[in-house]
């Protein structure tokens, strides 16, 4: 049911913890898991959390050295998150978060939900990739959880959510959703358009570029729209070299 949902780990740093996130896993239906760069993975600590039922989980994870690598082919990640203000707005709630997901999946994409490091979480750069946020509100001052209490009460209103409507791929292979790396390389040629035409200026771009990102995480954006605004870029860029201040 959530084939195309995926779990990654972000530098954890104890193995239990991974061996506990595996079990999470298995219990919500969610089979793929990737580890990034994990402090230490020993599998000798990290069976007994798993238990037997989760132990193909931890074998077959996929573990790689960046997060770059992790989201590669997703084409919406969601990264989690204890703090919120400044630059992290619209910071979904598992159970809003679950619709959003259910929405990427039924739209034929595919979906991760990256938890950060236990200790201090994941920065603002690693956030900026994502296509949105989600916090899971507690009570009192203890704002964190437990890495796997938080995997499972994520994926939980995922599973949730998939049981009210199927999620059944389709659509055009010219029309399929972007991926996170296509975004990015979309805000960069943007970004680079913006600044040939003086509409940003270099101190301050990536700043003005987040209410952008923001936009285009609310956008279902397909490859065929994907290519669209791209070649608009080009040729705004084409253009400014050809014709702009200075050129005869």
């Amino acid at each position: 049911m959530l084939d195309d949902l995926a779990v990654i780990l972000f530098r954890p740093k104890y193995p239990e913890n991974i061996g506990s996130t595996a079990r999470a896993c298995l219990n919500m239906g969610v089979s793929n898991l990737i580890i990034v760069d994990p402090l230490d993975f020993d599998m000798d600590r990290a069976y007994p959390l798993a238990t037997a039922s989760a132990k193909h989980l931890l074998e077959n994870a996929r573990v790689v050295e960046t997060l770059a690598e992790a989201i590669e082919g997703f084409t919406a990640v969601y990264g989690t998150t204890a703090r919120t203000g400044g630059w992290r707005k619209g910071v979904k709630t598992p159970e809003t978060l679950a619709v959003s997901v259910g929405e990427r999946l039924r739209a034929g994409g595919r979906v991760a939900i990256v938890f950060g490091p236990e200790n201090i979480g994941l920065t603002n750069e690693e956030t900026s990739i994502c296509t949105g946020l989600l916090t899971i509100p507690t009570s009192g001052e203890k704002t964190s959880l437990n890495l796997s209490q938080a995997v499972v009460i994520v994926l939980y209103e995922c599973f949730k959510k998939s049981l009210d409507t199927p999620f059944v791929p389709g659509g055009p292979p010219d029309e399929r959703p972007t991926t996170v790396t296509e975004h990015e390389i979309l805000f960069n040629n943007l970004q680079d358009t913006l600044l040939v035409i003086d509409y940003l200026k270099d101190k301050s771009a990536d700043y003005w570029m987040l209410p952008v990102r923001r936009l285009f995480a609310k956008i279902d954006l397909r490859r065929n729209e994907f290519n669209i605004l791209m070649g608009i870029c080009r040729q705004i860029q084409w253009y400014v070299r050809t014709y702009g201040p200075g050129k005869k």
